[in-house]
């Protein structure tokens, strides 16, 4: 079956990434990846969480939220904190840029990536962290002049989803897509080849471990494509 926007099965939708939006943060990404659109900061602020102090080590955070008409009905703020779902993503998040650190031994300082997305497309969590990879990577070039050390940031790390709709393994599911999908994965990868983390579910159905394998050979070439688009990003 085609898909809603006319994709081939291994096809990543159309992925921007402009650098440097925030005039105030000191790492910034927009992304889009198809209909998604994610802003993403990077925040450097003086002083480490208390379990880290007297280490030598800072840390490295992630917040997410969706703003109330980002999807095709409006939503609540989440006034009262983050709710699960929320939680969740976020931690993924965290994991995520983490991973791509060098070294956390850059002192007393906390990098917080803030990940808000303004409109809601399917796969805004995988958006959130490579876009948020970009931000953090600028964040830790202006850490390490403003604190004369070696730049902390390590490898690039991206993500995307993978799914099976309607039969056919696909790359890259919009909403409409993943709504329906009997399986779905979102996979994390730092480069070149390291897995952070798969996160994949049978939705409406089981899947045996060849689909498996053909669903992380999806995200492996979707996941490299996004390697070159933040190198090409942050050479420019």
């Amino acid at each position: 079956m085609p898909r809603p926007d006319g994709r081939v099965a291994d096809q990543l939708r159309p992925v921007v990434l402009e650098r440097k939006v925030n005039p105030y943060a000191e790492g910034s990404c927009l992304i889009r990846m198809g209909g998604t659109l994610v802003h993403c900061t990077a925040s450097v602020e003086s002083g480490a969480p208390g379990w880290k102090r007297g280490t030598g080590e800072g840390w490295v955070t992630a917040e997410y939220a969706m703003l109330p008409r980002a999807t095709t009905e409006r939503t609540d703020r989440e006034r009262r904190g983050a709710g699960g779902r929320t939680l969740e993503i976020q931690r993924l998040i965290g994991r995520s840029l983490r991973a791509a650190m060098r070294t956390l031994k850059f002192g007393d300082w906390t990098i917080k990536v803030d990940c808000d997305v303004l409109t809601a497309d399917g796969g805004t969590r995988t958006a959130s962290i490579t876009g948020g990879c970009v931000a953090l990577s600028d964040a830790c070039a202006w850490l390490a002049a403003r604190a004369g050390i070696a730049n902390p940031f390590g490898e690039l790390v991206a993500a995307v989803s993978v799914g099976v709709v309607e039969g056919e393994p696909r790359l890259d599911l919009a909403y409409l897509e993943d709504r329906d999908a009997g399986v779905d994965a979102n996979v994390v990868m730092v480069h070149p080849d390291r897995y952070v983390e798969v996160q994949g579910t049978g939705e409406h159905a089981t899947f045996a471990r060849a689909e498996l394998d053909r669903l992380l050979g999806l995200a492996d070439g979707g996941i490299r494509q996004l390697f070159e688009i933040q190198r090409r990003a942050l050479a420019g």
